[in-house]
């Protein structure tokens, strides 16, 4: 006797002539249908998407910056000519430096009685300091007006991503117009470290930033009021990190099948019983006209 690979088939075939087509069968498959229809669209949709997880550790991510952070400062002054505005740099490893200018512009508001300062500069990775002030000014005004508005003050790269929620310009809006004319500002940062890895592997690197600030009136030696808006930061040891991550295509795969074949298992037990009930109903009813 010839052997018979079908003997093999799991998947047995019942003739069409003995199964028995049913109203019930046909909305139940039809739902069946739109079901695992819409559960798939649903899966394709997350699986297309991407996903962004976080994880903290402690380490220097960006290695290659030289121990170099880079800074963007946006700030307004309006009651301070942009002769007497200017930006003092120092830090805990010895620099100090009064009177940055390079990268940073400076534009006259309010007709020139006022000052616009837009700089980008570079700070080391050690606590320290940078300020406004008219310390660099060549002659001293009488009463320095360091009422402000700061637009933007960044560290590190900018990201654009729109699943990453952080603190990366938290004083951006910060309004102190209203403060005490001659009175100094502090402002103290808390730096933390971001790492952005996308799909592609390509990292960006970043800081986010905690601030608390305070509001006081200071006095030189001589007894003159000498204001000025500090920005002392210090770095955290922590690390954030966002990974870009996209659902593996196995993963994928695995829930289309579980969907279809759990959808039809559960549709067929369902038409099963209506059916069984449907018949048992029909005997009943027979058994009761006889």
């Amino acid at each position: 006797m010839p052997f018979d690979v079908r003997r093999f088939d799991i998947y047995r075939k019942v003739p069409k002539d003995l199964t028995q087509p049913t109203y019930t069968g046909a909305f139940i498959s039809i739902l069946c249908c739109v079901f695992i229809l819409f559960l798939f669209l649903s899966e394709l949709t997350g699986f297309i998407a991407t996903e962004i997880v976080n994880e903290l550790y402690v380490d220097d991510p960006d290695k290659d910056s030289g121990g170099k952070i880079d800074v963007s400062l946006n700030i307004s002054l309006p009651n301070l000519h942009c002769d007497l505005v200017g930006l003092d740099i120092q830090d805990e490893m010895g620099r100090h430096e009064v009177g940055h200018i390079d990268n940073s512009m400076k534009i006259p508001l309010n007709q020139g009685e006022g000052c616009r300062f837009e700089g980008e500069f570079t700070v080391n990775k050690v606590p320290g300091n940078f300020h406004v002030s008219t310390h660099g000014a060549t002659a001293q005004p009488q009463s320095p007006d360091m009422t402000h508005n700061i637009h933007k003050l960044a560290f590190g790269e900018k990201l654009q991503v729109q699943k990453v929620q952080g603190a990366f310009n938290a004083l951006g809006g910060a309004n102190r117009l209203s403060s005490n004319p001659l009175a100094s500002h502090d402002y103290i940062l808390k730096i933390v470290p971001t790492v952005y890895e996308d799909l592609s592997g390509r990292r960006r690197f970043s800081y986010q930033y905690t601030v608390a600030n305070k509001e006081y009136v200071a006095y030189s030696h001589t007894g003159r009021i000498i204001p000025a808006i500090w920005f002392r930061y210090d770095l955290s040891p922590i690390t954030v990190k966002y990974t870009e991550r996209r659902q593996p295509f196995y993963r994928f795969i695995t829930t289309i099948c579980a969907i279809v074949g759990g959808t039809f298992t559960v549709a067929g037990i369902i038409d099963s019983c209506i059916f069984t009930a449907s018949e048992a109903w029909k005997k009943i009813q027979i058994g009761k006209m006889s």
